[in-house]
């Protein structure tokens, strides 16, 4: 209990045009323990030619496993975003993600409400939140996959809207993925809610928010795909490091930033504070 580990999102490497494999290999590069891959159904053309980081789940799982295993790095989980309120994309995408995670070898799929439909309601959507939820748990239980929740939308945006959806289903397998970064441009204060989750709490996503971003957007949105490199911004990180090593399980850090040379200083900068 209380060990930290560093990890990055592949979210990375978008901008490069490499493969899914380039981006292992520069992370392990960078001195990262673990990656956090990004799967999608189908087949994406940007993915098949080589020049983007996704990765379909039609491919076979290992494809991910022996990258990882050639560069000497982890899988801290999956980034498999999916809009749990729209069961009819939502319930087999990660169903798929929790089968897959199982053999690529990621413990943890990470995922959110996603965008809602104009026409349902409140109390609709979270129904069919249920569902998937319900659904994803029977899979992921039996697997030993946990789902990580994560406030990205509009429900989640707040305390009392995350808990409301960590509540839908009573599952060993759901917990919550929590974004330094989201939950403050949301308008909220992420050590207060961090602490107020802790227990919960499966994994991080290691978001920063720049000033600029900040007097931007602050409280006029609900998330944002990336933030800038770890210590140039906002955030409170020895204060969330603190919060991690009181946790009741071990925590991966997965930085998400939108550049190599962000990520590259965003371990220099968090590597000293975890010091492992």
């Amino acid at each position: 209990m209380g060990t930290i580990g560093l990890s990055v999102n592949m979210e990375f490497v978008r901008h490069e045009d490499k493969s899914f494999e380039w981006g292992v290999r520069k992370a392990a590069e960078l001195g990262y323990q673990y990656v956090e891959p990004m799967v999608h159904l189908g087949r994406e053309l940007l993915s098949e030619a080589g020049y983007f980081h996704s990765v379909s789940m039609l491919d076979d799982p290992f494809r991910i496993r022996r990258a990882c295993e050639d560069a000497g790095i982890g899988v801290c989980s999956l980034s498999a975003h999916t809009p749990l309120v729209r069961p009819e994309i939502g319930t087999e995408y990660l169903k798929q993600a929790i089968r897959f995670a199982a053999e690529c070898g990621a413990p943890i799929v990470n995922t959110d409400e996603g965008p809602k439909k104009d026409w349902t309601t409140v109390e609709e959507d979270h129904v069919l939140m249920r569902y998937v939820l319900m659904e994803a748990a029977k899979v992921a239980e039996p697997r030993g996959i946990l789902i990580g929740l994560e406030q990205h939308q509009q429900y989640s945006k707040t305390p009392e809207g995350l808990d409301r959806i960590f509540n839908l289903v009573k599952s060993p397998a759901i917990g919550i993925n929590f974004d330094t970064g989201n939950s403050y441009i949301a308008g909220q204060d992420p050590i207060a809610w961090l602490t107020r989750v802790a227990g919960r709490v499966i994994h991080i996503h290691a978001k920063d928010i720049s000033v600029q971003q900040s007097d931007a957007e602050r409280g006029k949105v609900t998330g944002t795909p990336v933030g800038c490199a770890c210590g140039d911004g906002v955030v409170d990180w020895r204060a969330v490091i603190e919060i991690c090593r009181k946790m009741p399980r071990d925590i991966v850090l997965s930085v998400e930033c939108g550049t190599v040379e962000q990520a590259a200083r965003s371990i220099k900068f968090l590597r000293p504070l975890i010091g492992n």
